[in-house]
């Protein structure tokens, strides 16, 4: 197994109306593949936010390995 960091994004108006990116949550996720951890990490989104679906405070996922240093 390795360990993924996903986070969870989100577009919102800024100052100006300018548009910016926040992360809304990041979770530290232990799974075989980058799909299973995507999939890991949206039910422990929506079990800690109280959410019945991620998309509610998020409008997308990024799955990327943990850098641990050596």
């Amino acid at each position: 197994m390795s360990t993924y960091v996903v986070r969870f994004m989100k577009d919102v108006l800024g100052e100006y109306g300018r548009q910016s990116e926040v992360c809304q949550g990041t979770l530290e996720i232990d799974a075989a593949d980058e799909d299973e951890a995507r999939e890991r990490a949206k039910a422990r989104f929506c079990k800690d936010q109280a959410l019945c679906h991620w998309s509610l405070h998020a409008d997308r996922i990024h799955v990327r390995p943990a850098d641990f240093p050596s």
